[in-house]
């Protein structure tokens, strides 16, 4: 039941969905994207490479996830990031919506499996300038609705990133793994000591594009001893044609 206050205030200021501009009801009112939109959100289907999850006909090894390190088994991600989807993350990252990732998780808890009793979910740390100017960490905020959502417990202090990188929206495949070599490293012991470093470990970011940010975190997770990693993103970006 709505209080007093919080009817009024969706009378006189009702509440509508960010991607099509229509008025919620009163009941969804905390929500920022409408059911309608959340259907639209196109789910990322097989077939596809089993461990990297990019949705093409492979033929041999496939090139995208050939290089990945051993401990990374797995990346799936929920929907093609196009039209409203886009927009969700936008408003994440940019718009300083951190709470947008509720509605985002809800979608991801529906199109991907519940992760095993005793799994972990590590957010993509962001850079200390970006994390300054952003207020927080779109990735964190991901992991811990999804955490809410799954009921697994969300480890935002194990993986960290010891240096900033630069964007890398406009690089190539090879310049992205490049660009994030050594970004990462695993300084929380106590965080080892308490969940172990057999414990599943999933690594949570808001998009995947070529997965380099996503295998160098895994790189740094296996070096300090953890052996089952994988990941889920909540977009998959189609990849360029830097050919």
């Amino acid at each position: 039941m709505l209080s007093a206050a919080r009817a009024l205030e969706q009378l006189l200021l009702p509440a509508e969905c960010l991607v099509c501009h229509g008025l919620l009801a009163a009941a969804l009112a905390d929500d920022l994207v409408c059911p309608v939109c959340r259907l639209r959100w196109r789910p990322v289907r097989p077939p596809w490479c089993e461990r990297c999850g990019q949705p093409e006909p492979h033929f041999g090894p496939c090139r995208l996830c050939r290089e990945w390190p051993e401990a990374l088994r797995e990346v799936r991600s929920g929907v093609w990031l196009d039209g409203g989807a886009r927009s969700a993350v936008h408003a994440l990252k940019y718009g300083g919506l951190p709470r947008i990732a509720r509605d985002m998780a809800s979608a991801l808890s529906r199109i991907i499996a519940r992760p095993p009793s005793g799994a972990r979910l590590v957010p993509i740390p962001l850079g200390s300038a970006r994390l300054k100017r952003r207020g927080y960490n779109q990735s964190e905020a991901l992991a811990r609705a999804l955490g809410r959502c799954w009921e697994r417990a969300v480890l935002s202090q194990l993986l960290v990133r010891v240096r900033d990188t630069p964007t890398q929206t406009a690089l190539t495949p090879a310049a992205r793994l490049a660009n994030v070599a050594g970004a990462f490293e695993v300084q929380n012991e106590e965080c080892r000591r308490q969940n172990g470093r057999d414990s599943p470990l999933i690594l949570i970011d808001d998009v995947f594009t070529t997965g380099a940010t996503i295998a160098e975190a895994a790189r740094a997770l296996g070096g300090a001893g953890f052996t089952s990693i994988t990941a889920v993103t909540f977009g998959r970006a189609s990849i360029p044609d830097f050919t």
